[in-house]
């Protein structure tokens, strides 16, 4: 009985360890606000996101610092299977999201009001692995389009040391 337990638990650990290397996107980000546009006074001074792999998909985890002082995160756990999930943040529940994959670089989050998609992030990791570029559209107040994009720089496994 031991030995079994002791296998399944290797097994699993090389599932998860497997899927850490195969998914670019798993790791540890940091927003680089100099290579990074946003609208006027909107840019995060610091944003740090997190994504852990699961066996279909990701854990995600945000922690964003803004000019003012304020901080907010977001942490939700989806498979990237287009079905929709809660996303919880330091205010509560958020707009839910669905992840789709578009190729092994390529992922495209889209965040839902109701039946409508309200915005949505198109994350592209570099070939290299080191940098990924975070382009999110969404309807600004005024209802007009508003576009952001963020450059995030991937900290490496031994210097990543938690929150």
């Amino acid at each position: 009985m031991k030995k079994t337990i002791v296998i399944l638990f290797a097994v699993t650990l090389l599932i998860s360890t497997a899927a850490a290397a195969t998914d670019p996107f798993t790791g540890k980000w940091i927003l680089n606000v100099g290579k990074s546009k946003y609208p006027p006074n909107t840019c995060p001074k610091k944003m740090v996101i997190e994504m852990e792999p699961t066996e279909k998909g990701i854990r995600y985890r945000s922690d964003t610092t803004y000019a003012n002082g304020n901080s907010t995160y977001s942490q939700y756990t989806a498979d990237y299977n287009g079905k929709q999930v809660i996303v919880m943040g330091s205010r509560g529940m958020m707009y839910p999201v669905f992840l789709k994959r578009i190729d092994a670089r390529t992922v495209v989050a889209s965040y839902t009001k109701g039946q409508q998609v309200v915005a949505t992030s198109r994350r592209v990791v570099s070939k290299n692995g080191r940098v990924m570029t975070v382009t999110t559209t969404s309807k600004g107040d005024d209802g007009k389009s508003v576009t952001n994009v963020g450059v995030y720089e991937k900290v490496s496994s031994t210097a990543s040391s938690g929150r």
